[in-house]
């Protein structure tokens, strides 16, 4: 069983998405241990003993800063790679609180969103790197 599936189908955490099945578009984004991964990448069992951090864990305590910003500087639309662009950004920045735009559009490559481009992602990261959102 794929991470991403058991993510999804047996602990019915669904905001984790399921976008293409070769790790192409990172909607399925989750932080393993200290790092971001694509969870249709790996097997669940790989998992066990690992701390696993879905888009659900941002907001154990109201919304994360990223989430906030995501929503105030409008960078989704249709919302599907909002939680892997969300997990990718939350892992650049526990690595590096203060990115500069070109670390930001890097960090977030390997997600792939179809209906905003990419503007207001950025934008979005960098405010919340500033406390913003």
């Amino acid at each position: 069983m794929l991470l991403v599936d058991f993510i999804r189908d047996v602990l019915g955490l669904t905001a984790t998405k399921i976008g293409c099945d070769t790790g192409n578009c990172g909607a399925c984004t989750v932080i393993f241990d200290d790092d971001a991964v694509k969870s249709c990448m790996m097997l669940a069992v790989q998992a066990d003993g690992h701390r696993i951090l879905t888009v659900e864990g941002l907001a154990s305590d109201g919304l994360h800063p990223l989430q906030k910003s995501f929503n105030e500087l409008h960078a989704l639309q249709c919302g599907f790679c909002t939680p892997g662009f969300l997990m990718a950004a939350y892992d650049l920045l526990t690595k590096n609180p203060t990115p500069t735009e070109e670390e930001v559009k890097k960090g977030l490559i390997g997600n792939i969103c179809r209906c905003t481009g990419y503007v207001s992602i950025v934008k979005a990261v960098l405010a919340a790197s500033k406390g913003g959102g």
